[in-house]
């Protein structure tokens, strides 16, 4: 997958980038370098959030969509959508039309989640509420997430605090809290496997790598969507821990994301800014892939 909701400010910065130029044309170039590492996989355009039609009408009128296998979405209807659970088969709808000739390109779900922030049987609700309504209708469903994210780390997002009680629930998106406790919602995930999957991003040098192997194995899962960070590729022992996270998810499918720019890269310093160089974010993806792939 390439990038993660690109056509959200905080994870692509399109100040730097108003009509998606840039990311259109590195999205060509990496797509290029994987099918020339792996012909037969699968290349899914970053998951996009908001679910917006006219942003994939703006990539096919790029030539984006000539380059990809899939389109992904997220949704978070009870947390920060202003849409409805209900809306879920409409909104898939939308962007099933806005590819046009290309229509027969598969939608993924790439993320659907509901946070416990307010309380953790809203949670379950929207847990049976999301698989009634996708189920069948999507050929993957990610829920996000597995684990709370710990308190003592930053949601990766542009203003914070600043946004209020939605900052905060950013923390409580997990199954399981962050001292690896079950909730309600985890109870009755086994319900709904193999058909859901989870997403969940791993922290350099995660100490939650192992656990999370074993509770997806006790849900059930058998595919699971991930990321590998551009920007932590150069840290020294980057790709050691590269190794250990993918070996450890061997027996998954895995869908893998490639985002976050190293400041030294961007247009300007910062994880969210499209890339000055989009021949270095292709040579990533390639050697991920060529490292990878199976």
């Amino acid at each position: 997958m390439f990038w993660n909701e690109p056509n959200n400010l905080s994870h692509w910065d399109f100040h730097l980038d108003p009509e998606w130029n840039i990311y259109a044309e590195m999205v060509k170039m990496a797509s290029a370098a994987v099918k020339g590492e792996s012909p037969g996989i699968s290349r899914v355009l970053g998951g996009i959030s908001p679910i917006d039609p006219d942003f994939i009408k703006n990539m096919d009128r790029k030539g984006v969509m000539d380059c990809i296998d899939v389109i992904a979405v997220h949704g978070f209807p009870l947390d920060w959508n202003h849409w409805t659970i209900h809306e879920w088969p409409t909104k898939i709808q939308q962007i099933r039309a806005a590819t046009g000739q290309m229509a027969s390109l598969p939608v993924w779900v790439s993320e659907a989640g509901v946070s416990s922030f307010g309380a953790e049987e809203v949670q379950e609700f929207g847990l049976r509420k999301t698989a009634e309504l996708l189920t069948g209708s999507v050929r993957r469903i990610h829920w996000y997430s597995l684990y709370d994210l710990p308190k003592a780390w930053p949601a990766t997002t542009r203003h914070k605090e600043a946004e209020g009680s939605s900052y905060y629930r950013h923390f409580y998106m997990g199954l399981l809290r962050e001292d690896g406790s079950p909730k309600p919602a985890a109870r009755i995930f086994p319900e709904y496997t193999p058909e859901l999957g989870i997403c969940q991003w791993f922290h350099f040098g995660d100490y939650r790598l192992q656990d999370a192997v074993r509770w997806l194995k006790k849900l059930g899962v058998t595919y699971i969507r991930t990321g590998l960070s551009w920007a932590d590729s150069l840290r020294p022992g980057a790709w050691e821990w590269f190794d250990r996270q993918m070996s450890a998810l061997e027996d998954f499918s895995v869908t893998l994301t490639f985002c976050f720019t190293p400041e030294e890269f961007g247009i300007q310093p910062h994880h969210t800014s499209p890339p000055s160089d989009i021949g270095r974010f292709a040579e990533f993806c390639g050697k991920a892939v060529r490292r990878y792939a199976r």
